[in-house]
């Protein structure tokens, strides 16, 4: 059945990746053509012969140009050389084009596909651009490497804003919230303190907020719990590939990755280079993240009658070799026969499986909001770390006391967050990275204060290797305390 419901073709820029990324991409867009998706295809060549070129991080320029005139991007999985000096093409392509919004349904198929879960029916929204995968480590000592975790208001407000939108026009129930702001106070505190502002804003939406560690377990164990997850980027990463390998299969996930200015659409699995090009592979990943796409530029009706055929194919029985189950499969089938099967049942609804419908003419409000009042912000401090092998803390106190100058003074010094001075337990072990908290005794304190610091810690003869400033934000404090301070 050829539906033709979209007069305006939409451009749309393609790219067919690496491994089995050519034999399910050319899977994929058979069957949404077939069902009437208005495309206008511009192709480019990203992954491995990219990189072979020299490219570090595996596109080249005139593809940039191509997503940036079309702002839709399916995309097939690429392979990432091994070894050093080759960036992530996710990442950069998230990152460089602003694409805040992850998000990854995962639905199961019992009894066609097994699970443990067969009432599970979730999406998890997850941050994509800030928290540790910003990539901004360094190696500081000997012993001692750091990540830093890095979450704003702006990215919290419009990831979460973001969740209660898609729950909203997508007639879901509930938002929850996963963080860990028992440990981490500041960063994801701050981003459950914006979750509980902006849920205030849609009354007709439940939400909650769980502890990352236990919610997890609850997802595992209970996943019809819970409707739509918000969380930041690390924990959206391992949860989504959680709640996907149990809803049956990693295999038949797709994900959006939304932004203001271009959106990707993909597969969450690899390119899985030892099935290519054996016609075996399952399209279904890309597939799924075609349909998202089609409902994101406005042709949900071809995205909904898809996937009802997609679904009644899962429910004859016509499966790839990675769902193909004695008893509950009836025909294993290659990644184009599957493709043939499920434009053949275009038009056609699944008889057990609850069929889909997709929202028609739903509106998200996803517009930046310009930022509220600036804080009063106050310098009261620094600390300062240092590179100290075989020290001790109280011989360090006792030539930074010498060291010190006016103004400011020494009030603690901690080793990998746990305080070891005044007053350390004898039982912490000691790594060779230590911080120095100097904070003001009276007065103002400003950068003046902190080069005359860094200058007379250097001069004690230790190696400094990073200041942060402390800072009050409205009189509250802006930085942790030291464990056991």
């Amino acid at each position: 059945m050829t539906m033709t419901l979209t007069a305006k073709k939409t451009p749309i820029t393609v790219a067919y990746g690496d491994g089995i990324g050519p034999e399910i991409m050319d899977a994929t867009l058979r069957i949404i053509s077939a069902a009437g998706a208005q495309l206008d295809i511009e192709q480019i060549e990203i992954g491995e012969s990219v990189y072979n070129r020299g490219l570090s991080n595996g596109i080249e320029d005139s593809s940039w140009e191509s997503l940036r005139r079309t702002k839709v991007f399916l995309k097939a999985p690429i392979t990432t050389p091994q070894g050093g000096g080759f960036k992530s093409l996710n990442v950069t392509v998230r990152k460089t084009l602003g694409m805040y919004a992850n998000v990854r349904p995962c639905a199961s198929l019992h009894p066609y596909v097994a699970t443990k879960h067969p009432n599970m029916n979730l999406v998890i929204v997850r941050e994509n651009e800030e928290d540790v995968y910003g990539g901004i480590e360094h190696r500081q000592t000997e012993q001692v490497t750091q990540c830093l975790k890095l979450i704003s208001r702006p990215g919290s407000e419009r990831i979460i804003r973001y969740a209660f939108e898609y729950a909203r026009a997508n007639k879901r129930r509930k938002v929850t919230c996963f963080t860990k702001d028992n440990i981490m106070k500041i960063t994801d505190g701050l981003f459950h303190k914006v979750f509980e502002e902006i849920a205030k804003e849609y009354p007709d939406v439940e939400n909650e907020h769980w502890i990352v560690d236990i919610g997890a377990a609850k997802m595992a164990d209970t996943p019809e719990a819970f409707d739509v997850l918000v969380m930041p980027n690390l924990y959206g990463d391992v949860l989504s590939d959680v709640a996907a390998q149990i809803t049956g299969s990693v295999g038949l996930a797709g994900s959006a990755n939304i932004g203001d200015h271009c959106s990707m659409f993909e597969a969450i699995h690899g390119s899985a280079p030892r099935r290519a090009g054996q016609n075996l592979a399952n399209p279904s990943g890309l597939l799924h993240g075609a349909l998202l796409m089609l409902s994101h530029i406005g042709q949900g009706e071809v995205a909904e009658t898809v996937h009802n055929a997609w679904l009644r194919t899962i429910e004859d029985g016509i499966h790839t070799y990675d769902i193909y189950k004695d008893g509950v499969s009836k025909k294993k089938v290659g990644t184009k026969e599957f493709a043939d099967a499920v434009i053949g049942r275009l038009g056609q609804k699944p008889q057990h499986l609850k069929a889909v419908e997709y929202a028609k003419g739903a509106q998200m409000d996803i517009a930046f909001r310009a930022a509220g009042a600036r804080s009063k912000k106050e310098h009261v401090g620094v600390d300062i770390f240092i590179d100290a092998p075989g020290g001790n803390p109280d011989r360090i106190a006792e030539k930074l006391h010498e060291a010190g100058i006016e103004g400011a003074q020494l009030t603690v010094i901690s080793n990998r967050g746990t305080k070891v001075w005044p007053q350390g337990n004898p039982d912490t072990y000691w790594s060779d990275h230590w911080c120095c908290r100097f904070e003001r005794t009276n007065g103002p304190f400003n950068t003046g204060h902190v080069v005359q610091l860094i200058e007379a810690v250097t001069n004690a003869g230790f190696d400094i290797v990073k200041t942060e400033g402390l800072y009050t934000f409205d009189g509250a404090r802006g930085y942790s305390l030291a464990q056991g301070q």
